[in-house]
This record gives C-alpha cells, sequence and structure tokens, in this order.
C-alpha cells in the first residue's frame, strides 16, 4: 500500500466526495432496497462542510474522506468512505487507526453509526466498537479510549 496523506477537504472537492460515497454505500444501500444515488447525493451535499472534512489521499489522488466531529464528552464519526476500487488492502483500518489516535489523545470515546446491512459493522467491531443500541435503519456503536 502507498503511504497515505491528510489534508482539509475545499468545496471544490464535493464531487469527487460524493462519488466516493455512493460507490462505497452502493451494496449496503442496495441489500435494504434504499439505493438512490439522487438522495444519497442530496442528503451529502446539504450537511456537506469542507473544514470539518478529512480527506485521505495516495500521492494525489482522493481515495477516501472522514468527518470526526467533537461533541460534550465524546468524537462522532459522522463519515468514513473508501473507495471501493482502493478497498480491502488496509486503507480503511490505518485511516480508523488514525482516528482512533485522534479520540486517545483528547481522552474522548468515539461514537458512530453504520447502516444495518452493511460490512462496515464487521470493520467497526474488529476496531474495538461495540453496539450500543439499534434503530429502523441504523446499528450505534462506541469505542472508550481506555
Amino acid at each position: 500500500m502507498m503511504p497515505l496523506s491528510f489534508k482539509t477537504a475545499m468545496s471544490t472537492d464535493l464531487e469527487k466526495l460524493i462519488s466516493i460515497r455512493i460507490g462505497a454505500m452502493r451494496e449496503s444501500l442496495e441489500n435494504v432496497g434504499r439505493f438512490d444515488p439522487e438522495r444519497a447525493r442530496e442528503r451529502f451535499a446539504n450537511k456537506f462542510t469542507a473544514d470539518k472534512t478529512t480527506l485521505v489521499l495516495q500521492g494525489d489522488e482522493i481515495i477516501g474522506f472522514y468527518v470526526l466531529l467533537a461533541r460534550e464528552n465524546y468524537l462522532w464519526l459522522d463519515h468514513l468512505y473508501i473507495d471501493p476500487a482502493t478497498q480491502g488492502v488496509g486503507v480503511g483500518s490505518s485511516v480508523m487507526n488514525r482516528i482512533i489516535k485522534i479520540a486517545l489523545s483528547k481522552k474522548l470515546p468515539l461514537k458512530l453509526c453504520a447502516l444495518k446491512e452493511s460490512k462496515a459493522n464487521i470493520f467497526y467491531i474488529k476496531h474495538g466498537f461495540e453496539l450500543t443500541h439499534s434503530e429502523e435503519w441504523d446499528n450505534f456503536y462506541s469505542r472508550p479510549y481506555l
């Protein structure tokens, strides 16, 4: 795996990020009968905040991104997407280890949610997250900092 680098997104990155997100979520959303690329595009674009989005780069290419938000007493991982073309070679684990280090340095737990039918559930459990509860479409996880 080529070394990864990270930088803050710019508003001009929006289309690339939408493409990565839709590609990464497609299978999970199809599994629950909710794949709608226009809806996915609109939901992400309406909430997109470039300065809170961290790009994952290999060379000059954006291969993923994450959004980590500070809450009162935890960090919320709002998005973590890796381009499907680069999945399965450790990129996601490298990015998750970086996010975990950030949480550890702040002495805060990490929380997130994942679509119930997503392979991401296995990924998060593998990285020390514990299921706290489920809702209609999503599983919610927490990873204590200790």
